[in-house]
């Protein structure tokens, strides 16, 4: 499993935009195709709200990858 810490600078972040920011794909048109495919979990339970907000201390998966979203500090 490929683990990324994501440093959040600011209170939160849309889903689809976070998996493009932690480089998991191109653009933000390509993260809703992904996440509306019912393949991305958030603290282990399926998310398929697009621009879910995702905060400090969340877990988002997406195949084998995993990112921890850490807050500033």
């Amino acid at each position: 499993m490929t683990r990324i810490d994501f440093e959040l600078d600011r209170e939160f972040v849309a889903l689809n935009d976070l998996l493009r920011l932690a480089g998991l794909c191109d653009s933000g048109g390509m993260g809703k195709a992904i996440v509306a495919s019912g393949e991305v979990t958030v603290d282990g339970e399926v998310e398929l709200r697009k621009t879910a907000k995702i905060r400090a201390g969340q877990v988002v998966r997406w195949g084998d990858a995993e990112v921890r979203v850490r807050g500033p500090g």
